[in-house]
């Protein structure tokens, strides 16, 4: 079957479920659904989707002409350590650089302190005899017999992957490059990474983690996306298949297989480009992102529709919520903060009688006790069962039979036994237990941002997202809620409306009045050139955008604020004008700038992408008014704790204007909103859930 417009198709491969979407244009969604997420085999579950909203739609997969893919794979393998053995090479002298990693604790006074895992014993800490210094010229020529040397130690260490950081190959990558194109050569089988490609950027301890993240999940990564090309291949797409990146941008395959650490929470970064997108759609200017799944919660800032970005962040924290007790990372990320809190999280009851919630999540197998598929113990959706907020009959489309009994029963057995209650009270306390989790780490993550959760809209997808949005928005001091369509699968569609983009960061160190400006606007040249060719391998000769962006701070300062520079060459003209936006940002955020400091600059960005989707404009919603809905359910109040019934609306009985007054359950095919008794909710122009806290709750 042909079509006049494009189709797109976009599959989120989560810890729990794999969502599908495909749509036609611009945002004309023709079909989405949930399958389990298959973890022997992802591209299993994912196929399972694909040829479900094919079915729906009446299209094959060879009718599409654009394929967006996301995947937790590779934040699982980080998380799970099931990555490959590497091996470190670094210059002679330099073998402890994970080892000494920041010189400090990041809890001082904690005598059972547990350091980060950063993936590499010493014994596999390799040297090599080179040195180049920080201009980049040539102190220690890299010899042929050091490198004979380092093979041999290689072959010693067991290693599958090698990661290559010398001292300043930011400023020369010569000799990592010798060194990556001798192991190619004598030993083909060794996947390996330089630093110098994947984040070249002064500060050798990131740096170095980052390069070793990139080789531990690399064997994996590039395995994965070359049976999972294949297998959609065979059954008839023709379209390339881009991926998603923890930036919100897009890459190809093939950038995504030698760079696939920035793949790491490429999930998530959809689920913030839908929020900002429909931020934008709805002309709405602070956004709290509120992403629930069925592993985890992700909660991001968002500010005139542009989600908050940040140049790191950690990996497998030791500490959750402890900055420095996880893996340091270098890469273009949209920043938010994530908890293990979601469906699949599981309950029980600890040592000392206190009822707790996650990390640990059943995932989707077992999955929760009420998927009969071998769950034991008792989750957040049974919980959910048991309050009746989430309906069996409407549960995932039909697609996975609910047993609400066996719910009751594991809540009884694991937790009411324990605290002398029952299903139903069990069921209570672990929902308000997950929801304040979530409310704690959105608060938390506004504080750290110099920002207030007050005057924000949560924006809410997700699985699990629509169904706590009110119970989470209540007590982080939220009080208005957007529901979009098809949330239960917003991550897969934010990703269709993702730039294909490359983002490109290179050290060199500079005082702003005595810039090199030839030297600088050489340096800009190559980094457009390179990320321009990395793009049009995904966009083709498609229109593209350039940012520029300088690093600076205060001499002698230790972190850097970025200011976006003019899209042309630098000229002297620039200084003065760089200066004024450097103190006007400083002021910001410490308040005053420091007068008679000179300003350096380390590093400086290019982001090459295609523009953002169009956003229509914002039409004007129809007067409210109120329905009576004709079905009810019982559930117990997440307010007052009391039996109540909530009215049962299938949301796509709903119209514009159309208000109701909760509690309510306003269900569709991969999800339900609950609409608490303090809140009501009515359609806005463009379709979307307007929940807002204006009823006393105690009817």
């Amino acid at each position: 079957m042909t079509t006049a417009q494009p189709l797109r198709l976009a599959i989120d491969i989560g810890g729990t479920f794999t969502d599908t979407v495909l749509v036609s244009g611009e945002e004309t969604i023709l079909a989405s659904t949930k399958t389990l997420t298959t973890h022997q085999n992802p591209a299993d579950g994912a196929m399972e989707g694909a040829i479900r909203v094919m079915e729906q739609s009446g299209h094959s997969l060879s009718d599409v002409t654009g394929f967006i893919h996301g995947t937790t794979l590779a934040t699982n393998a980080l998380i799970e350590r099931r990555g490959a053995v590497v091996a470190t090479v670094t210059t002679e002298g330099f073998r402890d650089i994970l080892e000494i990693a920041y010189e400090r604790r990041y809890s001082q006074y904690d005598i059972t302190l547990e350091k980060p895992d950063l993936l590499v014993p010493r014994e596999r800490a390799l040297t090599v005899r080179e040195r180049i210094s920080a201009d980049g010229s040539v102190l220690i020529a890299l010899e042929d017999n050091a490198i004979n040397a380092l093979l041999a130690d290689i072959d010693a260490s067991g290693a599958e992957a090698v990661a290559i950081c010398l001292m300043h190959a930011y400023a020369n990558p010569e000799h990592e490059r010798r060194l990556r194109d001798a192991l190619k050569e004598n030993r083909p089988e060794l996947t390996v990474s330089i630093s110098s490609e994947v984040s070249p950027e002064a500060r050798e301890f990131e740096r170095l983690c980052t390069t070793v993240a990139n080789a531990y999940i690399q064997p994996l990564m590039e395995s994965y996306l070359r049976r999972f090309v294949t297998r959609f291949e065979a059954s008839g797409v023709t379209c390339p298949i881009l991926m998603m990146t923890a930036g919100g941008g897009m890459c190809t395959v093939r950038t995504a297989a030698r760079f696939p650490i920035r793949l790491v929470e490429s999930g998530p970064a959809g689920g913030a480009i839908l929020a900002a997108r429909i931020a934008a759609r709805a002309g709405i200017g602070d956004v709290l992102s509120f992403d629930v799944g069925g592993t985890t919660a992700k909660l991001c800032l968002i500010d005139n529709a542009r989600p908050q970005t940040s140049r790191q962040f950690e990996i497998a924290r030791a500490a959750r919520f402890i900055k420095g007790s996880g893996m340091p990372v270098r890469i273009p990320v949209i920043e938010m903060i994530e908890i293990g809190a979601g469906g699949g999280s599981i309950a029980g009851v600890d040592r000392l009688g206190r009822l707790t919630v996650g990390p640990k999540s059943a995932g989707s197998e077992p999955g929760p006790v009420a998927f009969g598929r071998g769950g034991i113990e008792p989750t957040v959706t049974d919980s959910d069962i048991t309050l009746g907020y989430i309906v069996p009959d409407t549960f995932a489309e039909g697609y996975i039979k609910l047993d609400p009994e066996a719910s009751k029963e594991a809540l009884t057995r694991v937790i009411g036994s324990r605290l002398d209650t029952d299903a139903t009270g069990s069921a209570d306390g672990v929902s308000r237990i997950v929801d304040e989790s979530m409310a704690s780490a959105g608060r938390m993550h506004a504080v750290e941002s110099g920002k207030d959760l007050g005057p924000r809209t949560m924006i809410a997808f997700g699985g699990n997202g629509p169904l706590h949005a009110s119970r989470v928005a209540r007590s982080a001091g939220v009080s208005r809620i957007v529901i979009p369509p098809n949330p239960g699968v917003g991550s897969a569609v934010g990703f269709l409306f993702a730039p294909v983009s490359f983002e490109i960061v290179r050290s060199r160190y500079s005082l702003l009045e005595t810039l090199d400006l030839d030297g600088i606007n050489s340096l800009f040249a190559d980094m457009i050139a390179e990320a321009s060719g990395v793009v049009a391998q995904g966009a083709g000769d498609a229109p593209t955008e350039t940012q520029r962006t300088a690093f600076m701070r205060y001499n002698g300062q230790g972190h850097e604020i970025e200011i976006p520079l003019p899209d042309r060459a630098l000229t002297a003209d620039d200084i003065g004008p760089l200066i004024t936006a450097f103190e006007t940002e400083y002021r910001k955020q410490f308040s005053r700038p420091v007068p008679g400091m000179q300003i350096e600059i380390l590093n400086w960005a290019v982001r090459v992408a295609t523009p953002d989707a169009k956003v229509p404009d914002i039409p004007t919603t129809p007067d409210l008014t109120t329905i009576t809905p004709s079905e009810t359910r019982p559930i117990t109040c997440d307010v007052d704790g009391q039996k109540k019934q909530a009215g049962f609306v299938p949301r796509d009985s709903l119209k514009p204007g159309d208000r109701i007054h909760g509690p309510a359950l306003i269900t569709e095919p991969q999800t339900t909103t609950l609409v608490s008794a303090d809140f009501s909710a009515h359609v806005d122009a463009i379709g979307n859930l307007v929940l807002i806290q204006d009823q006393k709750g105690d009817a």
